[in-house]
């Protein structure tokens, strides 16, 4: 299994000064290759492969105008290279957007090959440096000069952050001890996370509560000339302000996928429509600041590396207004009505609640028998499939 140590790294000024360098070749060739393969592609009908481009990257070297590209390490330039054609290959996929353009403003990054690195005694020297990189490891329980990094990723945040994030194969860590338990999780706005044990997660609200700071930031960038270096203070202060905003995002999907996949055996979630979700005006930024699409990655790759199971059912499926008692399904429910009582069994809901026992008992249903073992939910009879007319948007 491959995994990645990511930390903080403190270059002199001299590496500080070669690092940006290398970063402003990468983004060059990403982007002189990226226009290349879309003029290619639109006027010839030619695809484009890794060799093809790194002979493009050659031509490209002997150009006059291009000549400081060979000041740097070629490694980088080459991994560019593979970086772009994964990208390409996931977009055609349908996994991601199309490549676009790098912007010196953003985050760089430039990406090491064992031929353009050592790591020894748990230090760091890459190709065309002096002496080692400084890093600040922060695993107590894993001595660095254990490790041996297949590849190692350079970045810099658009705050001023360096980062060093070494790529290593560890063994599996093996399956989990069984909790005999499954949970079915509903995500939403007003709580976070409701589970059919009815545990309430309450939510984050990581951008909401820096939302007034960020703003001022913002406002004092708006004010700068462009190109001055008060600008460039002013905007490093918004990075900050976006990178805490991020990392205290994460740190509750990490505090809270971990949990449930430690206390279950089987997690049982709805496949939202996030993409279509934001495109509600009213409630885009609440839901990107929700990270529901981060939070069920997480609950992905942590139970598949524990050995457990993550089930995800229809996003049609009408989880909110089906009563989890009787099975019968309301024609209609809006989005303001967090109780409701069921005109068949007289039984009053709570939304959420109710929403995440029907999630679970599809998981079951779904699931292959044995799986979803430990449910205490069951329908007297299976609720009607939903067409996806009947399906109320619900956040």
């Amino acid at each position: 299994m491959r995994t990645a140590f990511k930390c903080r790294a403190y270059p002199t000024h001299e590496q500080a000064g070669n690092l940006a360098r290398t970063f402003g070749c990468v983004r060059k060739v990403w982007n002189e290759t990226l226009a290349w393969r879309h003029a290619r592609y639109h006027s010839d009908g030619l695809t484009t492969n890794v060799p093809e481009a790194n002979a493009h990257l050659t031509a490209m070297k002997r150009l006059p105008q291009f000549a400081y590209l060979s000041e740097v390490s070629s490694v980088p330039l080459q991994q560019v290279l593979r970086i772009q054609q994964k990208a390409f290959v996931n977009f055609f996929a349908k996994r991601a957007w199309y490549p676009r353009f790098k912007s010196r403003t953003g985050r760089q990054a430039a990406e090491y090959t064992r031929s353009a690195f050592r790591w020894r005694d748990g230090c760091l020297y890459l190709a065309k440096q002096d002496g080692p990189l400084d890093l600040v490891w922060s695993w107590p329980g894993i001595d660095p000069s254990t490790i041996d990094p297949s590849t190692v990723t350079v970045s810099r945040d658009p705050d001023g952050r360096w980062y060093v994030s070494l790529a290593v194969d560890v063994p599996d860590p093996g399956q989990a001890a069984p909790t005999g338990a499954v949970v079915g999780v509903d995500l939403g706005l007003k709580d976070f996370a409701v589970t059919s044990g009815g545990l309430h997660i309450a939510h984050p609200k990581t951008l909401a509560r820096r939302e007034r700071n960020l703003a001022r930031y913002q406002r004092q960038m708006a004010r700068t000339r462009r190109g001055s270096a008060n600008r460039a203070k002013a905007r490093a202060k918004v990075a900050r302000a976006h990178r805490k905003v991020r990392a205290s995002r994460a740190d509750f999907l990490h505090r809270t996928s971990t949990r449930l996949v430690r206390d279950h055996d089987v997690i049982v979630v709805e496949d939202l429509n996030v993409k279509g979700m934001v495109r509600n005006h009213s409630l885009a930024k609440a839901i990107s600041d929700s990270g529901w699409g981060t939070f069920r990655q997480m609950l992905a790759y942590k139970t598949e590396k524990v050995g457990k199971r993550l089930v995800v059912i229809d996003r049609w499926y009408p989880s909110s207004k089906t009563c989890s008692t009787c099975g019968h399904l309301l024609a209609t429910l809006s989005l303001g009505t967090r109780h409701w009582t069921c005109p068949a069994c007289g039984t009053r809901h709570n939304r959420d609640d109710n929403a995440a026992k029907n999630i679970l008992a599809a998981g079951r249903a779904a699931a292959p028998r044995g799986d979803a073992c430990g449910g205490d939910v069951r329908h007297g009879e299976q609720p009607p499939c939903a067409r996806r007319g009947n399906r109320n948007s619900r956040p």
